[in-house]
């Protein structure tokens, strides 16, 4: 599988076709614009805190995708006759065989299904690459994500520290469906 012309069609939960494909350092103006279509909330949730854009060196990294330690999607709908990039996903290689896995859906186009769909094709291209678990940090507020990451069908570990929950989902198809859950920062049961 090349990763780097992958492309698919999926169906939203409201009828509308949604584009899959992978992103284009052609795509900057397209990207901007759909981080300036995210609300407070979801642009702290995605980074932790506020941002109010990117700097030029932050756009590089963000576009210039290799395919193989760096994989990133965009989710595109036509809306007014034009494509428009309405979110996206990418994994970065941390280590061997495991990639930090991120997402981001502007506002107007949240809770119809485009996070499922994307973590849906990147497992299939990280399966294809050889990879055996994304990870993730999220914050224990980001409700949303975790429900995606549960839902996904991929056996997933989670454990709590600080406010933040660090995801493993194993991407080994033999290891679909369980999770566990272990809290760091809970005290002891007496």
């Amino acid at each position: 599988m090349n990763a780097a012309t992958y492309a698919a069609t999926e169906r939203l939960r409201n009828g509308a076709t949604l584009h899959i494909r992978a992103l284009r350092h052609g795509d900057r103006e397209e990207m901007l614009a759909a981080f300036g279509r995210l609300g407070k909330e979801a642009v702290y949730r995605r980074f932790f805190g506020p941002k109010r854009g990117f700097s030029e060196r932050e756009i590089d990294y963000f576009l210039d995708v290799d395919f193989v330690d760096h994989v990133a999607l965009a989710a595109v709908l036509s809306e007014g006759g034009r494509e428009t990039i309405v979110g996206g996903a990418r994994y970065i290689v941390s280590r061997p065989g495991c990639a930090e896995l991120a997402f981001a859906i502007d506002d107007p186009h949240q809770g119809q299904g485009i996070a499922t769909h994307l973590i849906r094709h990147l497992t299939g291209i990280a399966r294809a690459a050889g990879l055996r678990a994304f990870i993730a940090e999220v914050l224990a507020e980001n409700m949303p994500m975790l429900k995606v990451f549960t839902r996904c069908g991929l056996a997933m570990t989670t454990r709590r520290e600080r406010g933040i929950v660090h995801v493993t989902l194993a991407l080994a198809p033999d290891a679909e469906g369980a999770s566990t859950d272990r809290r760091d920062d809970d005290p002891p049961n007496r």
